[in-house]
């Protein structure tokens, strides 16, 4: 087959009555339990997303050699034969001989180069003969019908090819098992319980890491950029977006949620919850914490603009736009009453259009949700909280990032 060939054949899958185009798809190797037969985690050495529609033509024209596993309007799931081994390195022939050579020139295809040492191997399959290599396509962006598909949207925003908070991610935590990870390997609970005797007995108990729905961010995902920092794998989970270069996240009380992360350039050494999205140049002091959106009843995801000021043990429940101070040990919540003098209430007018100036001085948190150059504090004479014109440029150590 020519590339020419090849091409020809892509365009005439196109027109089947059945095609439709995804948005995203992949071939993932299944970490498979042995007593559930669940699917505990799904790694993808390539993620396809509004991109490669003829890798995936080829691929979806092979469902027939293969075992559905889930198919719906919105996702399909199968599992990988020896018969679709096969046929895609028949279609892909054109390709192989170039990316033999450079594995990076045609992504998809050095995974179908994989399936074939998997297949010479003996590993296709699992001990119990289930399906370790799965094909999983997203079509609408509905609510996740199976593992394969919420490991794919999570590594979709982790590398940034879906923006943070634009996927649907309700009902994820009920389809994800709840497992021991050892490295970068899941275990079920239940097995380990029952071999615990002849595992510890033959020094073969696997060193626990720890337990939870989600790995760890580093455990999924080769950082894009090389001045990207991240001094504790526990502080980010999967999901996690860590913005374009230049982020660093300090140990200790940080943190990163998934579906949550920095624009660029950052300074973390706190707690940036779920669906909580900071802005280029800011510094998340230590300890501070951003409200999410998973717990506490606030439905409402905040953003924190660009170079911005989160200080130490700060709180920060509104969003907060860009130049913008939130002193150490301090609650910026929704409900927080802030004293703004009528010279000050001016000066935030001139930079923030709409906003209201009140003859009372008095403003709740929200109202000031989002408005740029806001500082906030405490006065320390009288404990009354207090906001101003912010007059202080915001700089991170470049030496740092």
């Amino acid at each position: 087959m020519s590339i020419e060939t090849f091409k020809e054949k892509v365009a005439k899958i196109e027109t089947k009555s059945n095609y439709k185009q995804p948005l995203g798809f992949g071939i993932c190797y299944a970490d498979v339990g042995i007593i559930s037969n669940k699917v505990l985690q799904a790694t993808y050495p390539v993620l396809n997303w509004k991109e490669n529609f003829g890798s995936y033509a080829i691929f979806w024209n092979l469902l027939d050699k293969c075992e559905t596993i889930n198919q719906n309007e919105s996702e399909l799931v199968f599992g990988i034969t020896e018969e679709f081994v096969i046929a895609a390195l028949d279609d892909f022939a054109p390709f192989i001989a170039e990316t033999q050579s450079n594995p990076n020139a045609h992504k998809n295809v050095a995974v179908v180069l994989e399936l074939q040492r998997a297949l010479q191997e003996g590993r296709l399959y699992t001990n119990n003969g289930d399906f370790r290599y799965r094909f999983c396509a997203i079509y609408e962006d509905k609510q996740c019908q199976s593992v394969e598909s919420a490991y794919m949207k999570l590594l979709a925003l982790s590398l940034g090819k879906a923006p943070l908070r634009s996927l649907y991610l309700d009902g994820i935590f009920g389809l994800l098992s709840n497992v021991a990870w050892s490295g970068n390997v899941p275990f079920e609970l239940e097995w380990l319980r029952e071999n615990e005797i002849a595992l510890k007995m033959r020094g073969e108990f696997p060193a626990i890491d720890f337990v939870d729905k989600f790995p760890r961010y580093l455990m999924q995902v080769i950082p894009q950029y090389d001045n990207i920092r991240l001094l504790d794998t526990a502080k980010t989970r999967f999901g996690a977006y860590l913005g374009s270069g230049g982020y660093t996240q300090m140990p200790g009380a940080s943190y990163v949620n998934f579906n949550a992360g920095a624009m660029g350039t950052c300074m973390n050494e706190g707690r940036i919850s779920s669906s909580v999205i900071v802005g280029e140049g800011s510094d998340v002091g230590g300890g501070a914490s951003i409200l999410g959106v998973l717990s506490g009843g606030n439905s409402d995801p905040i953003s924190i603009g660009k170079n911005c000021l989160l200080g130490v043990n700060s709180s920060t429940g509104i969003s907060l736009g860009d130049g913008c101070i939130v002193d150490g040990g301090i609650a910026v919540l929704a409900g927080t009453i802030f004293k703004i003098s009528l010279e000050e209430a001016k000066k935030l007018a001139e930079i923030n259009p709409g906003f209201e100036i009140k003859e009372s001085g008095i403003y709740k948190g929200r109202e000031l949700s989002g408005k740029n150059g806001v500082h906030f504090r405490c006065d320390s004479k009288s404990g009354t909280m207090i906001a101003f014109r912010s007059n202080r440029k915001i700089e991170l150590n470049a030496a740092l990032h």
